[in-house]
């Protein structure tokens, strides 16, 4: 009943949020646009996809060192498989793929690999949260996205910079910070908060097995190079829509709205919030009549590169391996059952 609950709960904002976007489109200009687009510059883009899939593999392998040195193989199928299953599973079961496969193949237990992909999540958070509010400050005022887009920064920052805060706070008094969630959370729901003091208490204890300098150089690094690919990618693409050509700042503050779009939890597939957003993100540089036609041609194809590209990698890979997708997406569901704890995406 609570996953029927959640699964209409998320169609309904998908509904919501591809009538949003799409609430003002000028079909007949989109199907024109698409018609006529030069799809050569997919091919460079679904390169420039495989080469964020490497970094995105590459970084997490570098959080993983201080626990186990996992090999590129292993790790690679882990990454893919992972980000395909969070991709199209409902709940957000996907966010317990990695953990589980990695766990499978190396030393690595599922909390402790758990623990790697919430640093990523607030590495993401936190870092695309000063890169827009960054950019805002070059963007023309009078737009009238521009209020909505700041407030999504900042509420972005403060979830995020509150959760690195509580971490790093946890990690140098773990029975305060453990106690602090029971005497909190346990006034309201006691079963719930001995869950998250069980959570924290693990979690914690998995951070200090972070990886010397070295590998957390290396992965701010790759960070960098990751998000640098995703904006340069998306400028890319831009060049078969004419009117919609973004220069790479244009590209990197869409690129930004995108994720915080994203973050609003939906059905498999990211469809309407993944819109929504790059209609937002177009509106601040080109008029509504370009955004309402070409612009939402370019968001549904770089929807599909990005989603045709993340299925196509993990199914190859699940292949590659000899792994069933239902009996992968059983093990997640049990693994849900037994931790209610939710991270977001990007």
């Amino acid at each position: 009943m609570n996953r029927a609950v959640k699964l209409i709960a998320s169609l309904l904002v998908t509904l919501l949020c591809s009538w949003w976007a799409f609430r003002h489109t000028d079909w007949d200009s989109q199907m024109t646009s698409l018609k006529s687009a030069n799809y050569l510059w997919v091919l460079p883009y679904f390169v420039i996809l495989s080469l964020v899939h490497l970094s995105r593999t590459l970084r997490w392998g570098c959080l993983l060192s201080g626990m186990e040195r996992v090999p590129f193989r292993q790790l690679n199928e882990a990454s893919g498989i992972g980000f395909m299953m969070l991709l199209v599973l409902p709940f957000r079961l996907g966010e317990f793929a990695r953990p589980l496969l990695i766990a499978q193949r190396s030393s690595i237990r599922r909390s402790a690999a758990m623990t790697s992909v919430v640093l990523e999540r607030i590495t993401d958070g936190i870092s695309i949260a000063v890169l827009m509010r960054v950019l805002l400050f070059f963007v023309p005022a009078e737009v009238p996205e521009v209020r909505y887009v700041k407030l999504g920064a900042n509420l972005m920052f403060a979830v995020f910079g509150g959760g690195l805060l509580f971490l790093l706070f946890a990690l140098k008094h773990r029975a305060t910070a453990v106690g602090l969630v029971r005497s909190t959370v346990g006034r309201v729901v006691p079963k719930v908060a001995d869950k998250m003091a069980d959570i924290v208490d693990t979690f914690v204890g998995a951070m200090r097995q972070l990886p010397d300098r070295r590998q957390m150089t290396l992965f701010f690094l790759y960070t960098v190079v990751y998000w640098g690919l995703n904006g340069a990618g998306m400028a890319l693409l831009s060049r078969a829509f004419g009117p919609t050509s973004l220069t790479l700042f244009q590209a990197y503050v869409v690129m930004s709205v995108l994720v915080v779009g994203v973050m609003i939890p939906a059905a498999p597939g990211m469809v309407g919030t993944f819109q929504a957003a790059i209609s937002v993100g177009l509106s601040l540089f080109l008029p509504a009549s370009v955004v309402n036609g070409d612009g939402m041609a370019y968001a549904n194809v770089l929807w599909l590169c990005q989603t045709v590209q993340q299925v196509g990698f993990g199914v190859l890979l699940m292949s590659l391996g000899h792994l069933s997708f239902k009996e992968l997406a059983g093990k997640l569901d049990k693994e849900q059952e037994g931790q209610q704890a939710s991270f977001p995406s990007t």
